[in-house]
């Protein structure tokens, strides 16, 4: 596990995510679409593993995406209120509420509330006219309640940085916990988020060429109906509206001297739309497979297609809860536990009209208003997917010290059973489906402490990963009735067997560790898109075997008069064990390299903070990688480096070590594609194994957000 703490995040933008803090760890590899963090269009892939593949948890409850897996950090805690941001490379904890931490686990932490009344306020102001504000008041202990809490708002606003848009964030964060006793404690966590995001036009590697980060690769700021292929790319047609709510109660009760219960129960709501600008004939319109006979009226049309916004709506509830009893006495700890999770998620692609001025009202593409409807009065689908998920796994642990506590073995079992059911709702061959997995998880870990600065660990771990909703849901073509994308019960599970074997040295002055690792895959999974009609529908690509394999440096100095250096890097080689299906012929991909897996990564940071002024310098190195499965297409190396300056003085009447810093972020302004948003498994046309010609189609980039400058005053009271 490596981690950043308040002090480390005090210093960068106050409007980083939680991707952009640990940037800097071994094998973790952000893809942004803009500097300040706004954007839902971020990835981050951790030994080549994407987004999908990592586990996030806040405070013991999972922040996943409920049907697609992903995580979205700008919808997650505001950097303030954060304690620790932890990023375990490996594999998740034993007892952690995830399904797909291949990749490793992201674990979130609040601060304490303060045990004394006060706060603390900040405003910042930078590039592209971005700004936010941020307070935070803490009650103190509440009479003699034994309670304390902080309650937390931000609001963020920005330009696009290239382009037309406009994004707007509104924050909160919560925390209440009473101490019961010196051991036992109970407490109530929450994060709600709303946001309405502008679009990044994904590119190709053609485009970036052509326009770079120009306007020829922004959409456009203007809307005219009497061009369809501007209009469909009119700005305000792909904003994006967003909202969340996360809530969980963290309980840990000591009920003897040996024995702890610990449980979290959660519960969650999101709701979204991800609207992109289209277009539809006026007749001969299918709704899943059944052709219709209705003629369309709309404005903005013309030879018979009609501007509209296509709208992907989801609407997803969870709830849930983590418990576990941990008994330990002398050399032996034993945990048992038991995870229930329950989901239900409703997808809908809906079209609303687009006025002749580009209006199109409702962006939040719910209720009744302002769709295109058919003559009998219905709202058009061309799709509508519901699906319930239920969620059982239980484990078992024991963690055993021996030669006085310098040998520790950890053996660990955990037996995940997964249920979906669901719905398909427009008309075709296909209504209901569901899927059923049962997947045992062992596991096993040991360190050595061969003297106190020096300890060798390895450990042995399974994980799984079942595919994504959609992968179960036929995807229609509404204007020919044709099924682009075929679902399946039968879709196999990925799995995985990893191991580590490593070594850590922490003196007095110089801490470090170096890391090999191994995974090898099957069934693998790799998130992808796919265009309809204009419109990006999620899928995903079953990769077959792969086997990653490498090395995670990481090395820390302390504080030295005020400086504290910082480096990591990693080797990564990870190559495909087989050739992948592809329109009844094989791919010939066996031996080559895994997507999004650049084999070097390195970072450097160097610290400076003498109780006044302060400041932080970085660099991050970026290798190769390549977008498609045959590896005819990749994306050069990249580098890019901060800066933060500041300066804290002492405290003034009531405000306690008032602030002023500035992050300038991408200094040399660096334009590149920062990663892969779509990969597919060829680029140019190819031969098949049977010697069948194999279509190319090309990946899908992020354009790496350019430089911009953040000043930031902060102050408590």
């Amino acid at each position: 596990m490596s981690s950043v703490d308040s002090a480390f995040i005090a210093r960068q933008a106050p409007i980083s995510t939680a991707y952009q803090l640990v940037s800097l760890l071994p094998g973790a590899n952000v893809a942004a679409s803009d500097a300040m963090g706004l954007s839902p269009q971020t990835t981050i892939s951790v030994r080549g593993l994407n987004t999908d593949s990592i586990g996030y948890v806040l405070e013991g409850m999972p922040l996943n995406d409920l049907a697609f897996y992903s995580g979205y950090p700008s919808q997650f805690a505001d950097g303030e209120n954060y304690r620790q941001v932890a990023l375990s490379q490996g594999a998740a904890d034993l007892d952690s509420p995830v399904l797909n931490a291949a990749g490793g686990l992201m674990s979130l932490s609040f601060r304490d509330p303060a045990r004394k009344a006060g706060g603390t306020v900040s405003a910042s102001y930078g590039s592209y006219n971005s700004n936010r504000e941020f307070i935070r008041l803490d009650t103190g202990l509440i009479d003699q309640t034994g309670l304390r809490g902080f309650v937390s708002y931000s609001h963020t606003s920005a330009e696009n940085w290239r382009g037309p848009g406009h994004d707007m964030r509104h924050h909160i964060d919560f925390k209440l916990v009473r101490d019961i006793g010196e051991r036992s404690h109970a407490g109530l966590v929450g994060s709600f988020n709303s946001t309405v995001t502008s679009y990044y036009p994904q590119v190709s590697k053609d485009q970036f060429r052509q326009y770079g980060v120009s306007s020829g690769n922004a959409l456009a700021s203007g809307y005219d109906p009497q061009n369809p292929d501007e209009a469909q790319l009119y700005q305000r047609l792909w904003r994006a509206p967003e909202r969340t709510l996360y809530m969980g109660a963290p309980v840990s009760l000591s009920l003897t001297d040996h024995l702890t219960l610990r449980a979290t129960p959660y519960a969650q709501g999101a709701y979204g739309n991800v609207p992109s600008g289209s277009t539809l004939p006026l007749s001969g319109l299918y709704t899943g497979t059944q052709a219709l006979a209705d003629t369309l009226v709309l404005p903005s049309s013309q030879d018979g297609q009609a501007i509209v916004r296509a709208n992907y709506t989801q609407r997803s509830t969870r709830s849930g809860f983590t418990s576990e009893l941990a008994w330990k006495k002398g050399w032996n700890e034993l945990v048992f536990g038991y995870w229930f999770d329950y989901g239900d998620d409703h997808e809908v692609q809906s079209f609303s009209p687009v006025s002749e001025s580009g209006a199109s009202a409702n962006i939040w593409g719910n209720g009744t208003g302002n769709f295109v409807r058919l003559a009998n009065g219905k709202v058009y689908l061309a799709g509508d997917n519901h699906t319930i998920s239920m969620t059982n796994a239980l484990f078992i642990g024991d963690r055993m010290n021996f030669l006085a506590d310098r040998l520790l073995v950890e053996l660990g079992f955990k037996e995940v059973m997964v249920s979906r059911t669901g719905t398909n709702a427009v008309p075709g061959p296909q209504y209901h489906v569901g899927s059923n997995s049962a997947v045992p998880l062992p596991r096993l870990g040991m360190r050595f402490q061969i003297t106190p600065q020096h300890q060798v660990f390895f450990n042995a771990t399974t994980n799984f990963r079942a595919p994504s909703f959609t992968a179960l849901y036929n995807v229609y073509d509404p204007t020919s009735g044709e099924a682009t994308t075929n679902g399946a019960s039968t879709l196999r599970n990925e799995y995985s067997i990893s191991e580590e074997l490593g070594y850590r040295y922490t003196g007095p002055l110089v801490t470090g560790s170096l890391t090999f690792f191994n995974y090898n895959f099957t069934n693998r999974q790799i998130a992808t898109q796919i265009q309809i009609n204009n419109t990006p529908i999620s899928s995903t690509i079953n990769a077959g075997g792969q086997t990653s394999r490498g090395i995670d440096v990481e090395l820390g100095l302390k504080p030295w008069h005020h400086f504290a250096p910082y480096l990591s890097g990693e080797y990564l080689h990870a190559t495909i064990d087989n050739d992948i299906a592809s329109n009844g012929d094989l791919l010939p991909t066996r031996g080559k390299t895994a997507v999004r897996s650049p084999s070097l990564q390195a970072s450097a940071g160097l610290t400076y903070d003498d109780g006044h002024v302060f400041g932080f310098a970085s660099v991050h190195y970026t290798g190769r990688q390549y977008a498609t499965f045959l590896n005819d297409e990749r994306i050069s190396d990249h580098t890019t480096g901060d800066i933060a300056l500041g300066y804290r003085f002492a405290d003034m009447a009531r405000f306690k070590a008032p602030s002023l810093r500035l992050n300038l972020i991408n200094i040399t302004n660096e334009h590149y594609l920062s990663g892969i948003a779509d990969p597919t498994l060829n680029a140019r046309d190819a031969t098949g194994r049977y010697g069948t010609t194999i279509a190319g189609s090309s990946p899908d980039y992020y354009i790496g957000g350019g430089f911009s400058a953040l000043a930031t005053a902060t102050a408590g009271f």
